[in-house]
């Protein structure tokens, strides 16, 4: 990548990053175009007393009775929070020991001990080194140490509960787990200090764990960045390293998801729903997984959490407030432009205000395998600073005589993690609810939308973000020099030779954007602004993303179904969210199809570019205008929707204050003719037919232990951001976070997902823990459904029962909540007692 530079084509550097900020003076007046002024501090609401929710077993000993309902829900119960968690443990274990086991080495920098230096053996790509050595850099497992006697008696709990759980399991089974790592040497007992080491990762992925690379390659001029042996015999072969580095992406997997809170104004009982829709990965680390817990007389709540959670639910609901996140388009951390002292030749000195300050070096070292059976110790150079770790993406963020990077992630070190989910999944009424984010900053990258029994709903933008002063946020937003290194980066750099722009903590409760009223709440990964259409919100720090910018058709088509699709009273019902999420409609379609048939009807057999396009033509008017099983020629669509967004026809432009419905109309013009005659090209170009159904092109794919495919594809409905819709899918054929084997379809190019290979599409993300939650006077009635099942062991009963729900035709099922539902759908039934272990 060419070094970042700005409009003014200056390269971004520390000398002009300083000159423009020193000598500029009152040339870069802040103007403060988004009304942001920090709100009056708000008093906090004391939650009604009630007696505390019992932690620790007093006796020692851990009792937790699991009943398993259809699809493989567990429903744990037990006395105390670290039973629970024990029970918990257990449950997750039997469906997704493998994924946790590789994650538990991944994040106690243990890969290369294991598997070597590369992901690719022998090829010099030092993926493992630069995980071990990177995690080593970034502390997360001495803050586990550190901290965790510090942490909340319900936090310690839960983690040394969920630990145990999972130790049962695995002790019980012994070899009989998933074969996909059954008998591995890494598959080992694990430790609380081990769960949190988990959690702290997983909280600096929308930030440091992007940096991994840059960590690695960082060193002072003329010193290596390569490791070194400390111990062991030398290798039969040399390891090479030769790891690729670019510019890291704030969201590389792009996470996503669709939430709405609907109040007593937009339901048709007049009580509160809402709709958990996150999109999120089918494999590897991010997996959600369905779970429910009781502590009675304290605790009632079910839902789905991420791979690792310990013990409670991330998306859930309990008998009176049900809750959601999706992505948040924030920033979670600053890349820092240090100012060397150039008087030191060492190159590890910094100066701020004015006063030098060290840049640290330390050794970290690792185990390495290089042969069967056969380990050495590599040791390697890392530096940090108060800035944080340091980094270098050669081209970019170089490290030489007079300036370096560093970058400060606002997730580092989040110990509230736990404790802000368990008071969300405890909350009683939305003040309650609203509490949790008042006490704790546990949500680290997330929007919160939720609603209540009572009808009322509330949002939040509470993801940490760094808390910049005031004279960061002026020059962030006038300064041409660091708007468009921004621009050109992704993410946001600020000179770091000034404390004013280092930041400390990160933004409190009454700083971040919200919104609560009966009506309703929603977003699909746009920023804050349009939470509520009718209620922009405005006024807060520019690191929470943008506001009167152009929205995505994902953002657009939920804002369509929340004013179309309630029916004649406007007034939601469940079934009519549920059909609103599986209707897979898409905005795209919606909205330029008729034109482009006219578009496609004018031109006839005249070839575009040599092309014949009318055979497409009469394909595209056989579709519905849906991504549906049935839906002939929805692919063809959506290749020409990938087209169409490598250079957008709109007819009109994007206009702010009519955001929901601009741009629009297709552009009659030889461009979109054109990317149309791609479009069949590329569906040729795979041997589909231009007519042929979605089922037939459309489907997932279990891999088998080994990684190879099952030959078992199974037909599927859904959209894509591409087109616009709002139940969306993608393949993905990137890492997945573990390594555990899988098998991928190469699309055929950079400009879509279209695999020749697999024929189609070979879905590997979208939709995943879905739900609508609807409270009645007897209390929360929901339906919901986990798309790629409980279990990822291939040949589990319930590895696939819920895909093929779906598959015949996109559903969700009946959640098995009061005690009658679950004793009447009851499949199995365990009581674990430590005292057995």
């Amino acid at each position: 990548m060419k070094p970042i530079t700005t409009h003014l084509n200056t390269p971004l550097t520390l000398l002009t990053l300083g000159c423009l900020l020193a000598a500029c003076g009152d040339d870069y007046k802040y103007i403060n175009t988004s009304n942001y002024q920090p709100p009056e501090p708000v008093t906090p609401t004391t939650p009604p007393s009630s007696a505390p929710i019992p932690a620790f077993d007093a006796d020692g000993i851990l009792n937790a009775n699991i009943r398993w309902t259809d699809y493989g829900v567990p429903h744990v119960t037990a006395d105390n929070l670290q039973s629970m968690s024990y029970g918990v443990g257990y449950a997750f274990a039997k469906d997704n020991i493998c994924v946790l086991a590789d994650q538990i080495i991944k994040y106690n920098s243990q890969r290369a001990k294991y598997f070597g230096p590369d992901l690719v053996p022998g090829s010099g790509d030092s993926e493992h080194l630069i995980n071990d050595f990177g995690y080593l850099a970034l502390d997360i497992r001495k803050q586990a140490e550190n901290n965790i006697r510090g942490m909340s008696a319900n936090s310690q709990a839960l983690l040394s509960g969920y630990a145990a759980g999972y130790n049962r399991y695995l002790a019980d089974t012994g070899d009989q787990i998933d074969p996909a790592c059954a008998g591995q040497p890494w598959v080992q007992p694990i430790t609380n200090v081990d769960v949190l080491t988990y959690s702290l990762g997983i909280a600096l992925l929308p930030g440091a764990a992007n940096f991994l690379g840059p960590m690695f390659l960082a060193a002072p001029p003329g010193e290596s960045f390569a490791p070194y042996m400390k111990a062991g015999m030398a290798p039969a072969q040399t390891i090479k390293y030769r790891p690729k580095v670019s510019l890291p992406e704030k969201n590389p997997q792009d996470l996503g998801s669709n939430g709405w809170g609907l109040g007593k104004d937009k339901t048709e009982n007049g009580k509160g729903m809402v709709l958990a829709n996150p999109h999120f990965p089918h494999t590897g680390n991010l997996r959600f997984w369905q779970f429910h817990s009781t502590i009675p007389g304290h605790m009632n709540v079910m839902g789905g959490s991420l791979s690792g959670m310990p013990g409670v639910v991330n998306i859930g609901f309990n008998e009176n407030v049900a809750w959601t996140h999706t992505f948040s388009s924030a920033e979670h951390f600053v890349v820092y432009q240090l100012t060397l002292d150039t008087s030191r030749s060492d190159h590890l000195t910094q100066v701020i205000d004015g006063s030098p300050r060290p840049i640290d070096m330390r050794e970290l070292t690792i185990d390495v395998a290089v042969a069967p059976g056969q380990t050495i110790t590599l040791a390697k150079k890392s530096y940090s600073t108060a800035q944080g770790p340091m980094i270098v993406v050669p081209g970019s963020f170089n490290w030489d005589e007079t300036s370096a990077y560093a970058i400060k992630d606002a997730n580092s070190n989040n110990l509230d993690i736990i404790d802000h989910w368990l008071a969300m999944n405890l909350a009683g009424d939305l003040n309650e609810f609203k509490q949790a984010f008042k006490e704790y900053d546990g949500v680290i990258f997330n929007n919160t939308m939720s609603a209540d029994s009572n009808g009322d709903v509330f949002y939040i933008d509470d993801s940490t973000v760094p808390h910049l002063t005031s004279v960061a946020i002026e020059q962030l937003t006038t300064n041409p020099l660091l708007i468009g290194a921004k621009k050109q980066a992704g993410f946001t750099i600020l000179p770091g030779h000034l404390s004013t722009f280092i930041f400390d903590t990160s933004i409190p409760y009454e700083q971040a954007p919200k919104y609560e009223g009966t009506d309703y709440v929603q977003n699909s990964n746009d920023s804050f602004w349009l939470t509520n259409a009718g209620m922009p919100i405005t006024g807060v720090s520019p690191l929470y993303g943008q506001v009167n910018n152009q929205q995505t058709l994902r953002s657009r088509m939920a804002h369509k179904l929340l004013s179309d699709a309630a029916g004649s009273d406007g007034l939601f019902s469940p079934t009519e969210v549920e059909t609103a999420l599986l209707s897979n409609r898409n905005y795209l379609g919606e909205a330029v199809l008729n034109d482009l048939l006219t578009l496609c009807n004018a031109q006839g057999k005249t070839p575009v570019n040599g092309k014949d396009i009318s055979a497409g033509c009469n394909a595209l008017a056989k579709w519905d205008g849906t991504m549906n099983n049935h839906s002939a020629a929805g692919h063809l669509f959506r290749e020409f929707a990938f087209q169409f967004a490598l250079d957008p026809q709109w007819l009109t432009p994007f206009n702010a204050a009519d955001p929901l419905n601009s741009p629009s109309g297709l552009a009659q013009n030889d461009t979109t003719l054109a990317q149309f005659a791609t479009a069949i090209t590329k569906v040729e170009n795979a041997g589909i037919a231009l007519d042929a159904v979605l089922a037939d092109v459309q489907f997932v794919e279990r891999s088998l232990p080994n990684g190879a495919p099952s030959g078992v594809k199974i037909p599927w409905a859904g959209a894509h951001n591409i087109e616009g819709g709002f139940n969306v899918f993608n393949a993905r054929t990137s890492n997945n976070g573990t390594l555990l084997p899988r098998h991928v379809y190469n699309p055929q190019d950079s400009t879509s997902i279209l695999s020749t290979e697999a024929g189609g599409y070979h879905i590997g993300y979208g939709s995943s823990w879905m739900s609508v939650v609807n409270f009645t006077d007897e209390g929360p009635v929901a339906r919901g459904l986990l798309s790629y099942s409980q279990s990822r062991t291939y040949g589990d009963e319930h590895n696939t029962d819920q895909s093929e729900l779906y598959s015949t035709q996109p559903q969700l099922r009946p959640l098995r909540f009061t005690e009658a539902d679950i004793e009447a759908h009851k499949i199995a039934e365990i009581t674990l007692s430590s005292a057995d272990d």
